[in-house]
């Protein structure tokens, strides 16, 4: 897992718990040069500074929370599967001759019972990240998914999946390679199938590169993780020419968890740690264990016929509206 111990990178609405921390240091500093006792002291600003860290992250707005779901030290699927999982082997290639980095998984075993788990995987550094694409998977990505998702299948593992990217790669070559036919062929195939199915968001959930890996039979979603059929970026770029509106944008797209579970999209909203998962990445891993296990317990009660057929009634359901004549 990701480890708080480094130097904390702060966005730019953290800047006033920054002010506040450095002020505690130099307090904490004077006192120790001149023998001076000033516990109380010390113990009322970390008081203010955890209710202001409360009241900061309690009242984000959209495009702040697409900052935290970025965050460069958010925990990676790759961190979330070591975390939670007994055992963990990762699987490789698409059997067409690709092994797509940015999109990784694997057979596990969580709280004894064997699964399949698989999803975006984002660099832990510069290098990293574009070794990985950032996060955003080839055609050959979705078809290595697909074929781990079969293999579950055959041999009744529930399947495990957690989003996080800003989209499918974006190249040409993959245009060529099919990235519209593989994230398609993966959303017929995965109502077919006839095990478990959660999908989480963990980060960023971006447009089809998010859906190729997203039917499930509950979808659940981190506090301050985004799940949006465009970036707020492209949105504003392609709505009013101008990418500087993308705040704008994000209000408009409705891309936040408790706005996504009003209109029904998502079924569960994970809490995070106050400052968010990449504070305390052992508490949201501890988090996500218990509502997989959770929500594992339950669908494991019904059977394939009620879990697919759960799972069509899900996304039928998305986009109902109801038109008022006047």
């Amino acid at each position: 897992m990701a480890t708080t111990e480094r130097k904390p990178l702060l966005l730019d609405f953290e800047k006033p718990l920054a002010e506040l921390a450095n002020r505690i240091d130099q307090i904490r500093q004077l006192a120790e040069e001149n023998g001076v006792d000033v516990s109380g002291e010390i113990r009322k600003l970390e008081t203010r500074a955890m209710e202001l860290r409360e009241e900061i992250f309690s009242t984000l707005s959209p495009a702040q929370r697409l900052q935290v779901a970025r965050h460069p030290r958010r925990p990676s699927t790759l961190d979330y599967i070591q975390a939670i999982s007994d055992e963990w082997m990762e699987l490789h290639g698409d059997r067409c001759g690709g092994d797509d980095p940015a999109l990784i998984g694997g057979v596990a075993r969580l709280g004894g019972q064997p699964v399949v788990m698989l999803g975006h995987q984002k660099g832990r550094d510069t290098k990293d990240n574009i070794a990985r694409n950032f996060g955003m998977a080839t055609p050959g990505g979705y078809r290595k998914a697909m074929r781990l998702m079969e293999h579950a299948n055959k041999f009744s593992m529930p399947i495990l999946t957690f989003i996080d990217t800003p989209g499918a790669l974006p190249t040409v070559v993959a245009e060529r390679q099919g990235a519209g036919e593989a994230i398609a062929y993966n959303l017929r195939e995965m109502f077919c199938l006839d095990v478990p199915i959660i999908c989480t968001v963990i980060g960023e959930g971006g447009s089809g590169g998010a859906l190729g890996i997203g039917v499930g039979d509950r979808l659940l979603m981190f506090e301050h993780a985004v799940y949006t059929v465009a970036t707020p970026e492209a949105c504003a770029a392609i709505l009013w020419k101008d990418a500087s509106k993308s705040p704008q944008a994000a209000v408009a797209l409705k891309i936040v968890s408790h706005d996504l579970k009003n209109l029904g999209i998502i079924d569960q909203i994970l809490p995070e740690p106050i400052g968010g998962a990449h504070s305390d990445p052992l508490t949201a891993a501890t988090n996500l264990k218990q509502a997989l296990l959770d929500n594992l317990d339950e669908l494991n009660r019904l059977t394939s016929q009620e879990r697919r057929q759960l799972r069509y009634d899900k996304f039928r359901k998305i986009g109902v509206f109801t038109e008022v004549a006047h």
